[in-house]
């Protein structure tokens, strides 16, 4: 008997070895790789027109100085898109339920664009602390309340991306048990449910790929400040 529902989130060692690592790896290993060919395959050149047209949206708004970020961002929307999905297989394990994951990738790509904005323009940088025409008396609090905002930022990321694809898990997971318990007693009702489940399912892939691409978003539009 499982003794909490969260234990499917826990990171799975095995022989003393965390599968963390692997799964970390795992994802690199399916995307297919550019052949020398004048024509590709058909896979191939999906794989480079979803990439083509996530990179002009999402530097679309972001200078010239921002395109320099082009090749990071689209290489952290696939690693995430293929993260996200690999815990829809069966007998396997979502890394990015794990909270340190998400804040590991989510602090540093942060902390790197409040970097660039506080070396290429520190005043308009220190300036977002600040809006324009704010009154004398309010200056002190509204400093106060957009300094956190701006820490609290990569706790948002983290935190967003950590509680959707968990929450996703939880509901699939307590679908497919009610499942199993039906079947012996109400095949029919059984039946409709697993109808429901096969939803589920769909909408988590939806929701797998749309929170790697909101996490990127969010990233790019903290680098639109900065650059």
């Amino acid at each position: 008997m499982t003794l909490s529902l969260f234990d499917q989130f826990m990171s799975p060692w095995f022989l003393g070895t965390p599968l963390l690592a692997i799964s970390l790896v795992l994802p690199w290993m399916l995307l297919p790789t550019p052949s020398l060919r004048w024509l590709n395959n058909r896979l191939i050149t999906t794989q480079a027109w979803f990439i083509n047209r996530f990179t002009q949206q999402t530097f679309l708004p972001l200078n010239v100085e921002g395109h320099k970020w082009a090749l990071l961002l689209s290489s952290l929307m696939m690693f995430l898109v293929f993260l996200n999905m690999l815990g829809l297989l069966p007998y396997t394990f979502t890394p990015t339920t794990q909270l340190s994951l998400n804040l590991g990738l989510a602090i540093p790509l942060w902390l790197a664009t409040v970097i660039i904005g506080m070396r290429n323009q520190p005043t308009a940088a220190l300036g977002h602390l600040l809006p324009e025409g704010t009154p004398t008396p309010l200056i002190p609090i509204l400093i106060v309340i957009e300094t956190i905002s701006l820490f609290i930022r990569p706790f948002a990321l983290g935190v967003r991306l950590t509680a959707n694809l968990t929450a996703g898990h939880l509901l699939i997971q307590l679908v497919s048990m009610a499942v199993m318990v039906l079947l012996p007693l109400m095949p029919a009702v059984a039946i409709l449910t697993a109808a429901l489940l096969l939803m589920l399912t769909l909408l988590e892939v939806a929701v797998a790929m749309i929170q790697a691409y909101v996490f990127v978003l969010l990233l790019s539009l903290y680098l639109q400040e900065n650059v």
